[in-house]
């Protein structure tokens, strides 16, 4: 691992890993390639450690001839895959972009991993010392029911939404290409990621930005969704493992070992404000949960077994859900800089109103004021 490109590295998890990187990998040079859509901001990439050791190049991983440049350039031996279309109410309201980015992306990337790494190569195994990681995620599996196993990196694929199916595809093309090419691969599904960088159109930002305003927090059907927690510094020390220490081919599920239902989260992410601002005209917080029409298909309930990556590559999440939440409300409240910057995209502005401005606001259950 030497020259990485990390693709959507102006994102949230990518921008994440790439600090992480830079951090502890003091040989690596990272080229990060972002579109720099409604969700990449350059603002994630501010005071890099090692900025040395990194060059930003805008384009879109769809686009085979700037792959293909950006590859030869930078002699590119890693493909670490972050970038993607991720939001599911997104996919639900205009799925023709994940399917674009998601598949087509993916396909691309292949292609031009596949061919540059033969080509450059003078051994007899032209793909010896180079990978390609694919990042995803657990929504692919489908939804569980309650006394239903967590998902295994063996569990059927059965996406429901949109965006869980362009993930599904993006993820057989992958296998696809290390079983027919012998491109050398690796895959992470992931669960739910929250923490520092984070775009607030997901829930846990959202929920910590509008009760710092006094705005409604609206929380989709009963709010007994679960889904299973994973502090997003503890999932990019799970990819670098997987990257020096996991077996080509295979894949392993990161997730947080924390399924509290998406009510549970709000209220914690309320209590947790009502004690860092005491002086808040809108404590207690939990009196501005709102109850609001669900979501089409919303999957009840996730978890991951991550068995298989704490076997065999020793890895587990450092963070609890209560750890981590301290620091990812203490990480917003210390950045109104960065809240600012990224609340000003005209993107943002207009996807709050279209999603949520026409949901009908419901009275909130006893015991949530």
């Amino acid at each position: 691992m030497h020259n990485v490109l990390v693709t959507g590295g102006a994102g949230f998890i990518g921008s994440n890993f790439i600090r992480y990187l830079l951090q502890v990998e003091p040989e690596v040079f990272v080229v990060n390639l972002d579109a720099l859509t409604y969700a990449g901001s350059l603002e994630n990439l501010k005071d890099l450690p090692a900025p040395e050791r990194y060059v930003f190049e805008q384009g879109d991983i769809c686009s085979r001839p700037l792959v293909d440049e950006l590859m030869r350039k930078y002699q590119i031996d890693t493909v670490v895959h972050f970038a993607a279309e991720s939001h599911v109410d997104r996919s639900i309201l205009g799925p023709e972009q994940f399917i674009q980015t998601n598949i087509v992306g993916t396909f691309t990337l292949l292609e031009s991993a596949k061919q540059y790494w033969a080509e450059s190569s003078s051994s007899p195994n032209p793909y010896q010392g180079v990978r390609f990681h694919h990042v995803s995620t657990d929504e692919v599996f489908g939804s569980l029911e309650p006394d239903d196993p967590p998902f295994s990196e063996t569990t059927p694929y059965a996406p429901n939404s949109p965006y869980s199916a362009s993930k599904a595809a993006s993820d057989h093309l992958v296998r696809a290409y290390a079983h027919t090419y012998g491109l050398p691969v690796t895959i992470t599904n992931c669960s739910n990621n929250y923490g520092p960088y984070q775009f607030p159109e997901k829930l846990i930002p959202l929920m910590i930005l509008n009760a710092l305003e006094g705005k409604p927090l609206p929380v989709y059907g009963d709010g007994q969704q679960i889904r299973d927690w994973l502090f997003v510094q503890d999932h990019c020390e799970a990819i670098w493992m997987v990257l020096r220490k996991g077996k080509v081919g295979e894949t392993y599920n990161i997730g947080g070992d924390n399924q509290p239902t998406n009510l549970t989260v709000v209220q914690t992410i309320c209590d947790i404000l009502d004690e860092f601002v005491p002086d808040s005209p809108h404590t207690p917080h939990r009196s501005l949960i709102r109850y609001v029409t669900d979501r089409p298909g919303h999957d009840r309930r996730y978890a991951m077994d991550i068995t298989k990556i704490r076997q065999e590559l020793g890895w587990q999440p450092r963070h609890s859900m209560s750890e981590g939440l301290v620091k990812t409300v203490r990480w917003y409240l210390d950045n109104p800089e960065w809240v600012e910057a990224i609340r000003k995209q005209q993107d943002f502005q207009k996807w709050v109103s279209q999603n949520y401005g026409e949901r009908r606001y419901e009275t909130p259950q006893e015991g949530n004021r």
